[in-house]
């Protein structure tokens, strides 16, 4: 049934109201949630976006890359959504991440990302794991739930973990490479693993996958070479002078290098993993480069 104009009027006095949501009809709720993605159905088309908004999908890591993820899908009106990160906002984490202003510095990052994503749809099903992903934590995650699984964490056993676990169900799954030390956006591309090169992340993750007999895998790298960070700066390293909130667990100080960041290359490839992910889930292009 079409909405009508005096719906409309009814569904924006509630929301510029500022009413609480127990005070907004069911049925205005339900027709503002149509009119919020009215935009994107316009693109994909009622049935397409049906199969958005039944979807379910797994963030590992919602730092630079996953933040942005996280947003698009979110704006996209994907139903249901998994956020999986244990770390607390830093004060370096400003220059790049979406969740990390003045107010949430040391804030735990889940809990930040799910009052954001209320926001922006109510009706998004959020489940938040306060969780460092690795083979020791795997177990707690039943992969069989999720319609697609993003992997954008930064450790490469548990990058491998995740992709082994997708695999072996046939999950969509699609993994991050390095986005650190660039600073060229157009320069990154999505592939097959096969195809990557110049990205040191991925030359290890290209032999680790192909000894545990993995061929393929969906993933975003840089074509561009590593800007190697300078050296002169490391006195406002935090490598060296720790600014990381009370109870972090993993400070910057035990990593063997802390990589330079900005805030377009991180966000656009977040931008660009979530594209993918939302046209897997909808077919809009169809392709078989990336099957198994």
């Amino acid at each position: 049934m079409r909405i009508t104009g005096k719906s409309l009027e009814t569904d924006l006095l509630s929301l510029y109201n500022n009413l609480p949501p127990e005070q907004v009809k069911l049925k205005d709720k339900r027709n503002m949630n149509r009119y919020q993605f009215a935009r994107t159905r316009l693109t994909f088309g009622k049935e397409k976006m049906e199969k958005i908004y039944n979807a379910r999908v797994i963030v590992f890591g919602i730092g630079g890359v996953g933040s942005y993820v996280v947003e698009a899908l979110v704006r996209s009106g994907i139903g249901a959504i998994d956020i999986v990160d244990d770390d607390k906002i830093c004060l370096t984490n400003i220059n790049r991440q979406l969740y990390a202003l003045h107010s949430t510095i040391g804030k735990d990052k889940v809990d930040v990302a799910e009052q954001r994503i209320l926001d922006i749809n109510p009706d998004c099903k959020v489940t938040k794991w306060k969780t460092f992903y690795m083979p020791e934590t795997a177990d707690q995650f039943d992969f069989s739930q999720y319609d697609y699984i993003v992997d954008c964490i930064d450790t490469v056993t548990g990058k491998i973990e995740i992709i082994q676990r997708a695999k072996a169900l046939k999950k969509p799954v699609i993994s991050c490479m390095g986005a650190g030390n660039k600073v060229d956006p157009t320069k990154l591309k999505v592939v097959d693993i096969s195809r990557t090169s110049v990205c040191p992340l991925a030359r290890v993750m290209r032999r680790e996958l192909k000894n545990r007999g993995i061929k393929r895998l969906k993933v975003i790298f840089s074509t561009e070479q590593v800007i190697p960070p300078h050296d002169e700066d490391l006195d406002i390293s935090c490598k060296v002078n720790c600014v990381c909130p009370p109870g972090t667990k993993r400070k910057c100080t035990i990593r063997n290098q802390v990589p330079g960041s900005n805030a377009f290359v991180p966000s656009t490839a977040g931008l660009m993993i979530a594209a993918e992910v939302i046209k897997d889930l909808t077919q809009f292009h169809i392709t078989d480069l990336f099957k198994d």
